[in-house]
This record gives C-alpha cells, structure tokens and sequence, in this order.
C-alpha cells in the first residue's frame, strides 16, 4: 500500500485557548478524492488552511509525504495549493496573475503556453481573456482565474474551499472539470469542502463529516439541528413544516444534534403495514435517487417539509417496489436509532 501523502496525527488547533479543531487520525491517500462536510462553523476551512500549511496546529503533527512540514516550508511551498470560496486576484491582467506562481517558483521558461493552458482548462479563451485586467472579471470568471493560477503549478495536492458556492451554473461546472481534470491528468490529489454534497457523493473516494471541529464519520450520513419540543409520549419532536414532525428519542438537550444512518430508516412500500410498535413514519417526497461511488449502495434523498433525508434503499427491499423522482413515500425508522451530539 502506498504512502499516504497526508497524515494527521493528535492535531489540535486553539483560538484564545478554545479548541476549534480536533482530529486524532487522518490519511488521505496520493491522487485520492476527500470531500468535507459540516455546517457553517464546523471546522471546514480551518483544516484546509492546516493542511496548506498556513496555520500551525497548536499541537499534534501534519505529516506530508512521510515528513513532518510547517507553515510555508519550501518542501511544501509549490506542491500544496489552496483555493478559497472568495477569489483573491492581485491588480494586474489575468496572464500576469496565472504567471505570478511561475515567476515565484524561479521558472524561466516562456509562460504563454502554460498560462493558456490552464486558462483554457478552466473554459477561459487564452485569445480573450489573457490580457484582460483584473477588474474586468464577473465572479464566476474570476474564480475560474484563480483557479487556473493554481492549476499552472500542476500542484500534488489541490485544496478547494467551496470553489463553486459564489458562481453562475455555468462556471460552477467548469470549475469542477478543471478540478477532476487535475487529478485524471496529474494524479493531483484533490481535498474538496463543500455544502454540494451531492457532487461530493458523486466524485469522492471518501467523504469525511466535521461537526463542531470533530470528525463525526463517513459516508451519507443525515443531520438534524433542535431545538427539541417534548410529546405527551415520552419522545420528543422538531416540526418540519407543512404538519410534519420528525420524531426522535430524549435528546441529551433541547438543542442537541441528531445523527441518523440512512441504513436505519426504510421506505415503506405500498403492501406494508405502518402500524408497528417503536417505530416512527415521516412523509415526504423522493427528490433524487443515486448509486454511491465508494459502495455503490443505492440512495434516494426524500424531502419532508423542510428537511431532506438520506435513505440507503435495501436491494431485496427495492425489488418490491418502484422508485421515481417526485413520488410520495412513507419513511420509517426507530428513535432509539438515533445518535446524539
């Protein structure tokens, strides 16, 4: 088995003495997809700033290669490139930007063919663009210049940081080419954040849950926020909208987050009884229905109200029934199967 070309070992990052990250074991394997997922505030960025080696952990160790490396060493300077959801291009035309990594890196070779190279892969015409200034740039052009500015480096490690969150459709699926086109290409190893966690489950070799500055798992997995409301029953409740309740076991708080696999909740098909003890229904609506890359386990994502559940469809249980985007299906699931943080 290859070396992994990332591995994080105890790694602890503090602000003002608050812990804000807490990773006890990561490996990220070379020419791998990883995307990261979590709400606003979990820890996303900050582990993607700590491996582009800009913030050094206040303890633990980041080892790249097989070698222990801090911030802005130059054995990680021009391998390891970052690109946030807020392009940052410096006052100058767009080749002078994409160039800008070339001339720092010492090469001196002519620029123009890489600089259009990369223009070009990121949907850019080298003949248009090129000469452009920086401010002549929509947001998604911009981004896509940002991006080609890393892309010249034909960088081991491509960290992207919601790269598609402030654009158009159009740049949006440009920008994910260019980034799947590093790794085909380059066998660029690619570590992707982002709240698509649609077209992370589609490309990913692994997906990673950060909640709170903590790994919480990996997969689909499906989360709930309280506040939770207490049920004449002994369980407790959070409404949905359009009068339904997602119900769940005692939480430990009333704002405790609620973690359920999608292997334990069931669609119910048209001949089942919905009557069972201990067993919890939800209504909703099949919005999409898609194969997982890593498992190849089939998934259907299920709108109830304002919440959208992942559902792993058992295959002898989908032989009994047929599934289509926009059909109405009855959820069930135990509320003692839920996990709480």
């Amino acid at each position: 088995m290859s070396q992994p070309i990332y591995r994080i070992e105890n790694l602890v990052l503090r602000y003002n003495s608050d812990p804000v990250l807490a990773v006890d074991r990561l490996d990220i394997e070379p020419a791998s997809i990883m995307g990261l997922v979590g709400p606003n505030g979990s820890g996303k960025s900050t582990l993607l700033k700590l491996m582009a080696f800009i913030f050094r952990p206040t303890q633990g160790r980041i080892l790249f290669d097989g070698e222990s490396a801090l911030p802005f060493d130059s054995s990680v300077r021009f391998l390891v490139t970052l690109l946030t959801q807020d392009p940052y291009l410096m006052k100058r035309t767009v080749f002078k930007n994409i160039a800008y990594g070339l001339k720092v890196r010492g090469n001196r070779e002519n620029w123009t063919r890489p600089v259009h190279d990369a223009l070009a892969m990121v949907g850019l015409d080298p003949d248009i663009f090129a000469q452009r200034q920086w401010d002549e740039l929509s947001g998604g052009e911009a981004q896509r210049v940002a991006l080609a500015a890393r892309l010249v480096l034909k960088p081991r490690v491509l960290l992207l940081d919601e790269p598609t969150a402030s654009v158009d459709a159009a740049s949006s699926e440009l920008i994910r080419a260019a980034s799947l086109c590093a790794r085909s290409e380059w066998g660029t190893t690619l570590v992707i954040a982002s709240h698509d966690r649609e077209w992370l489950y589609d490309v990913c070799d692994e997906v990673i849950h950060l909640f709170k500055g903590t790994p919480t798992g990996t997969g689909r997995s499906n989360m709930v926020f309280g506040p939770w409301v207490p049920e004449e029953n002994g369980l407790y409740s959070k409404l949905l909208g359009d009068g339904i309740r997602f119900t769940v076991s005692a939480p430990p708080n009333a704002d405790a987050t609620a973690f359920i696999d999608p292997a334990a909740i069931r669609i119910l098909d048209g001949g089942e009884a919905s009557t069972a003890a201990n067993i919890t229904f939800v209504d909703g609506t099949v919005i999409r229905i898609a194969s997982e890359k890593q498992s190849g386990n089939l998934f259907a994502d299920v709108r109830a109200g304002s919440l959208t559940l992942v559902v792993r469809i058992d295959e002898s249980h989908l032989a009994a029934m047929t599934l289509h985007r926009g059909w109405p299906v009855t959820l069930a699931y135990r509320p003692d199967s839920i996990r709480w943080l």
